[in-house]
């Protein structure tokens, strides 16, 4: 075992793979010990971990889910009530899977990284950078704000749809990184409905979680969440999560904005980007635009918040004393686009507050701002 003298952060790794596990640690500690991180004990089941957090005192957990005896979910379930720590979840994107990533996520599991479908040594050593990025960002997580949810919320009953939803006339642009899954958790089931509006969500998160996400917020929130689509029209109460790997934009067609993705380079280091997203809704929808920074690592929407802030709209930023990483709102402060900086409870009442300018603004007659959906050109 490395000696403790060492001063590289210290991580436990948990898996039932004994070849997971030997790949977890060469890419953690390096091959010959000169990794960035410090592997002091791996486990193989998850009562092994819960053990091996209170004997190693490890800095960060890497967990894999599925385990015989007691389960991911129930080993994060006792760490974060016993021993709280930064947890990145190693999960396969298949089956039920990505469905219990994000339950991770609220349990207190602060980032996701995805196992490759084929588990050869040489792909699975592919992880390393997506590894190394995820367990950096969970070092720099304040976990005091990261509470443990024992219990999923109740789902939420949608009302029936009676026709087709009208085209959206405002929009709501989030970005969201580190911690996102639970503050959008939060968010999303206080947004205002029946105000024309629809939201449009980046959160830096591998492939094909980013739909459990989506179902997992439609289950709680009043407005429908579905993962975006390409060429889909954007509709009022609709919120689009962008898919992972793919940036999101709005685009103008005959009948109104519409979806559209590609896979055009990451920014910032991330694919799905929310500065892309920012700029096209601060190109069609200006003043009737609301854009909102959350919590995460970097500097992704800073530039497109400030370009819906000049081009009519509201800049939102999420406190630091509520983010479990307050580097993106904390940017976008700096960058000059936010009207306002709010602790996270108050963020969906501020939107409901600018939604309600917007439409009353527009009912009387008010301009949609240089671009905006239904303003002058």
């Amino acid at each position: 075992m490395p000696s403790s003298s060492d001063p590289r952060p210290s991580v436990l790794v948990v898996d039932d793979s004994a070849l997971m596990r030997r790949v977890l640690c060469d890419v953690l500690g390096g091959e010959d010990g000169g990794g960035p991180f410090r592997v002091v004990a791996t486990a193989r089941d998850g009562f092994d971990a819960v053990r091996k957090v209170h004997q190693y005192q490890p800095d960060v957990v890497t967990m894999d889910l599925e385990m015989p005896e007691l389960d991911g979910l129930g080993a994060i379930g006792y760490i974060m009530s016993e021993e709280p720590r930064p947890i990145v979840v190693v999960s396969a994107h298949a089956g039920p899977g990505t469905a219990a990533a994000i339950r991770a996520l609220e349990l207190g599991a602060v980032e996701i990284v995805a196992k490759p479908d084929d588990r050869t040594r040489e792909s699975l050593q592919r992880l390393a950078p997506s590894l190394i990025d995820a367990v950096r960002a969970a070092l720099a997580a304040d976990l005091s704000h990261v509470t443990v949810l024992a219990r999923p919320p109740a789902p939420v009953r949608h009302a029936p749809d009676l026709g087709l939803r009208h085209r959206a006339q405002l929009a709501v642009a989030i970005a969201a990184s580190t911690g996102g899954p639970r503050a959008l958790a939060e968010l999303m089931p206080r947004l205002p409905t029946g105000k024309g509006v629809a939201v449009l969500v980046v959160q830096h998160m591998p492939p094909k979680f980013t739909r459990s996400l989506a179902e997992r917020l439609n289950s709680m929130s009043p407005i429908q969440v579905v993962e975006a689509d390409q060429g889909t029209p954007i509709v009022a109460d609709t919120a689009y999560v962008a898919p992972g790997d793919y940036h999101m934009r709005v685009a103008p067609a005959a009948d109104g904005p519409i979806i559209a993705l590609d896979q055009s380079p990451p920014i910032w280091g991330v694919r799905p980007a929310a500065d892309p997203l920012f700029r096209s809704v601060a190109q069609l929808f200006g003043r009737r635009a609301v854009g909102v920074v959350l919590t995460g690592m970097g500097r992704d929407g800073a530039d497109g918040l400030r370009a819906i802030h000049d081009a009519g709209g509201v800049g939102l930023a999420q406190n630091r004393e509520s983010a479990v990483i307050a580097g993106m709102p904390q940017a976008a402060v700096q960058a000059g686009g936010v009207d306002a900086v709010l602790p996270l409870p108050q963020i969906a009442d501020r939107i409901a507050l600018e939604v309600a300018r917007s439409a009353a603004s527009r009912g009387a007659g008010g301009g949609g701002g240089r671009g905006a959906v239904g303003g002058r050109p």
